[in-house]
């Protein structure tokens, strides 16, 4: 088995605000320290580094990101790109490599800035100019690859999911994370919460830009700058009840037009052995509401353990670490009340991630 010994991430801070001068690397840095001074390893003690990372400008940020972090050179440093999965996609690469026996000590997140994102220009073979794009293709098929609000728009659609019920999903995110404070967070740059959770009521709701059709500025998740980090690592390093086991993770890939419902047959997949009413906590994310609420309604999870502390529509989506996010404050929440808990994400393209990890209540002193 593999298992988390611990988990930090920064706050989440909107595009363009405490973190719009630094580079992904270095909002990572510190998360990374303070993961290592959790867990009393050294960075001598780490085998690799694995960072999700889908706005920069390629390369491999986590070579980058392993370097500022003085973590051995030996280090190789692996990037993935899988959207919005990533973060929670690194967390299972990380789990396959201790469980393989390759190391004893992965660690595994993302970082990302929009704030700092490169331009991006199409280029062609004709002599046109080029041309400034922001979604990357996630399918051969233009018909097929919609952006992500017109997607979540005909999720709602399809579902007979309408604004005011999406609206109302937000507003209870947005009061659920003002009543709670996440453990885990780093503090960098003076900022030690995240700042866009604020008092959303209908009437702001009402107000709200509308993106398309049914998907309006209050209902999906705004732009943000974060890093997040977990340690995994193998049998022989688990520290009983400091750690939390990864009993299960899939990622699958679903109808790439559709991407909001993806997250519910990984779900499904990782779930195979554990009834639902035994989860103590479920965090899936909120990048729409209507997604969040599809994969609730759609893998049939209690709606009481789904995004108990608020989700990312009060706090912002930071593409490549959302999904460690997710892990970071599922792993706490299951320090404090021990049991099995749950995280899953949707992703461009139609695919669905989701983690299954558990922890045992710490035994009685003796």
């Amino acid at each position: 088995m593999s298992h988390i010994l611990a988990a930090r991430r920064s706050a989440v801070a909107p595009r363009n605000g405490a973190f719009a001068t630094l580079e992904p690397h270095e909002i990572a840095v510190p998360v990374i320290a303070a993961l290592l001074a959790d867990a009393g390893l050294e960075p001598e003690d780490v085998g690799e580094l694995i960072l999700s990372n889908a706005l920069g400008a390629g390369g491999n940020p986590a070579r980058v990101a392993a370097l500022a972090a003085g973590l051995p050179e030996c280090v190789a440093g692996l990037t993935i790109d899988r959207q919005c999965a990533g973060g929670l996609d690194a967390l299972l690469l990380a789990s396959a490599m201790v469980q393989s026996g390759l190391h004893d000590v992965v660690i595994a997140g993302g970082a990302e800035s929009y704030s700092r994102r490169p331009q991006r220009l199409r280029t062609f073979a004709d002599g046109r100019p080029p041309e400034p794009y922001d979604q990357a293709r996630f399918t051969p098929w233009p018909e097929r690859d919609p952006a992500m609000a017109e997607a979540a728009d005909r999720l709602a659609q399809v579902l007979g999911i309408n604004r005011d019920t999406q609206d109302a999903w937000a507003i209870e995110s947005h009061r659920k994370a003002l009543a709670f404070q996440p453990p885990g967070i780093v503090e960098i740059a003076g900022l030690a919460s995240d700042p866009f959770t604020r008092a959303l009521t209908p009437r702001l709701c009402a107000r709200a830009p509308e993106v398309h059709g049914t998907i309006t500025a209050a209902n999906m998740a705004v732009a943000a700058d974060a890093a997040a980090f977990v340690l995994v690592v193998s049998d022989r390093l688990a520290q009983g009840g400091q750690s939390a086991e990864i009993l299960a993770g899939k990622t699958l890939g679903g109808p790439p037009d559709m991407p909001g419902l993806a997250p519910v047959a990984a779900i499904e997949a990782v779930l195979q052995d554990t009834p639902r009413n035994t989860l103590v906590s479920a965090e899936i994310m909120e990048a729409f509401a209507v997604q969040a609420i599809a994969c609730q309604e759609g893998a049939k999870l209690p709606r009481e353990i789904v995004n108990a502390n608020g989700g990312a529509l009060a706090r912002g989506h930071p593409i490549g670490a959302s999904g460690t996010i997710l892990a970071v404050d599922l792993f706490h929440q299951l320090r404090a009340t021990p049991g099995t808990g749950l995280a899953a994400i949707a992703s461009a393209g139609g695919l669905g991630t989701a983690l299954l990890l558990r922890t045992r209540a710490r035994p009685a002193p003796t």
